[in-house]
């Protein structure tokens, strides 16, 4: 078992026919995602990378029964993507563009708020990596090759991040069960408690490595979720320990702005909610394999 996305996944590439979308959904079918089509409109009744293409999302997931999508359009028309995606039945939609208006954000927020708790689609990104569960399907632009099958899950705000993680895991022996990347903008889809909800839940997942930034009251957010409802043990690293007050860096959210924001009050606030906190990049792997370390047995004492 996986979260968000399994062998079962039907994906949708919206964009398919631009270079991004070709390269990255390509990938995806070489790793088996189980892609079924995508959109492009003005293409539709063509065929691309061997699948049909259509004008419309709704038409697609009338044709394929898609039940995710992967968003690769520019990014003055992604916001309307997204929408038409959820109008369309997709309940899954991962937004790869970067540079998208936090306006347009929060029209999107705003737009979804008008489904039902259970028909609401989880959206992922914008800015964000993607989401891949190795062996099964992944809709983003992870290297795959890096990614080994394994009981640990990652969520990350930095998508360079995630993927030091998966290649440190793998070195070790250890592999991920799925990488969420949530995405660097301020306004976004999923926050690190969707994910951290996710899998808590999931049956296959023992260990959860949680990578954060500077900026916003996310990471805080997560740890006091952790420390409240979780049960399986978390990893967490908060980037940017060098960077200035009121200064973008990188990421559009990642600003510190306010109390909390830095790396170094947000590694406190991990540590004090009960995660075990990685003290560099290069120990990302090495502190899960040591919290996943079987606790020795007692001596044997013979009287």
């Amino acid at each position: 078992m996986s979260i968000l996305v399994d062998g079962g996944t039907r994906v949708l590439f919206q964009g398919f026919t631009g270079d991004k979308a070709t390269f990255h959904a390509r990938e995806a079918m070489e790793l088996g995602t189980n892609v079924v089509g995508g959109v492009t409109p003005g293409k539709g009744g063509t065929t691309h990378l061997g699948l049909p293409v259509f004008d419309t999302v709704k038409e697609a997931v009338r044709a394929t029964g898609a039940d995710a999508s992967g968003v690769f359009v520019p990014a003055a028309f992604t916001a309307d993507a997204i929408m038409e995606a959820a109008d369309a039945g997709v309940r899954l939609i991962v937004v790869i563009t970067d540079g998208i208006a936090a306006q347009d954000m929060m029209r999107v927020k705003r737009y979804l708020r008008r489904y039902a708790r259970r028909a609401k689609p989880t959206l992922v990104g914008p800015n964000c990596a993607g989401v891949i569960s190795p062996g099964k399907a992944m809709i983003g632009i992870m290297p795959a090759h890096i990614y080994r099958q394994g009981r640990v899950g990652i969520v990350s705000r930095s998508g360079t991040l995630g993927y030091e993680a998966a290649a440190q895991l793998s070195a070790l022996g250890l592999g991920v069960s799925t990488s969420v990347g949530i995405g660097g903008d301020p306004i976004n889809g999923s926050s690190f408690t969707d994910i951290l909800r996710l899998f808590e839940d999931d049956p296959e997942t023992d260990a959860v490595m949680m990578i954060g930034e500077i900026g916003g009251p996310q990471e805080a957010a997560a740890a006091e979720f952790v420390r409240d409802h979780m049960t399986k043990p978390v990893v967490g690293y908060v980037a940017g320990l060098t960077a200035p007050a009121g200064r973008r860096m990188g990421h559009a959210g990642a600003i510190i702005s306010a109390f909390g924001d830095s790396a170094a009050e947000k590694a406190e606030i991990m540590r004090s909610s009960g995660l075990a906190v990685a003290p560099s990049p290069a120990e990302l792997g090495s502190t899960v394999a040591r919290i996943l370390a079987p606790i020795p047995a007692p001596p044997v004492v013979v009287a």
